[in-house]
């Protein structure tokens, strides 16, 4: 894959988002730029104002998304609050808008958003596959068959990682480092690069444990592509 310099991570940030699913991948980068500076990674959310997301751990994003950032892939966590993602007007209007090259992914129940947006339909995508105590009991339902019922057009995986050309999703919650070590294989690093980079984090066995649960598909379905290159009605 060839090499994008200055490649730059968008992590969106939301009341109640899961903690590791945003912090994973910003992580990743931050090791990744001690060998690489021209990676960057910075966190995106509806407004300029601090953001508590799970435990009231608070974050002030670097952007708004009115601020249009320019980034090349945008990652959207999972948590509580995804509910509330899955109708944000806004939130939809700007992926719409983002360029055909701006990679989407998603961390856990984070890609529910897609989902909800159509843009999953003809693609394999994951999401989380292990309950919490409400999910597991007769009220709820596991993630990833909620997944399959919000998107019946979409092929659900079991996969760590489903990479399905511009729309990349992971399970949860800390498969958060996956994919950002993942976006980095995206933004041309070698393999090399990505395992230097996992040994720093002292993450060397995790990476031997998931680096080929990676399912790798067709590049989006022309369903998502449509979505996606219209304005929102």
């Amino acid at each position: 894959m060839q090499r994008k310099p200055g490649f730059r991570l968008g992590v969106f940030v939301f009341k109640d988002a899961e903690i590791a699913d945003y912090a994973g991948p910003c992580s990743v980068f931050a090791v990744a730029q001690r060998f690489d500076p021209e990676l960057d990674v910075f966190l995106v959310a509806e407004g300029a104002r601090p953001v508590a997301t799970c435990a009231g751990i608070t974050v002030q994003p670097a952007y708004a998304l009115a601020e249009q950032p320019a980034l090349d892939a945008f990652v959207i966590p999972g948590g509580p609050g995804v509910r509330q993602q899955m109708h944000n007007r806004r939130l939809h209007d700007y992926l719409r808008a983002l360029p055909a090259d701006c990679l989407l992914a998603s961390v856990g129940t984070g890609s529910w958003v897609y989902a909800r947006m159509g843009v999953l339909d003809g693609l394999p995508a994951t999401n989380r596959k292990e309950p919490d105590r409400y999910e597991a009991s007769h009220l709820g339902k596991t993630p990833i068959d909620r997944l399959a019922e919000l998107a019946p057009h979409c092929r659900v995986s079991w996969a760590r990682i489903v990479d399905a050309g511009r729309v990349v999703t992971a399970g949860g919650i800390s498969a958060g480092v996956e994919l950002g070590l993942h976006l980095l294989r995206r933004a041309g690093r070698d393999e090399t690069f990505v395992r230097e980079v996992a040994r720093v984090m002292e993450y060397q066995r995790g990476y031997e444990c998931y680096a080929h649960d990676i399912e790798y598909a067709a590049a989006a379905s022309p369903a998502g592509a449509r979505l996606l290159d219209t304005t929102s009605a």
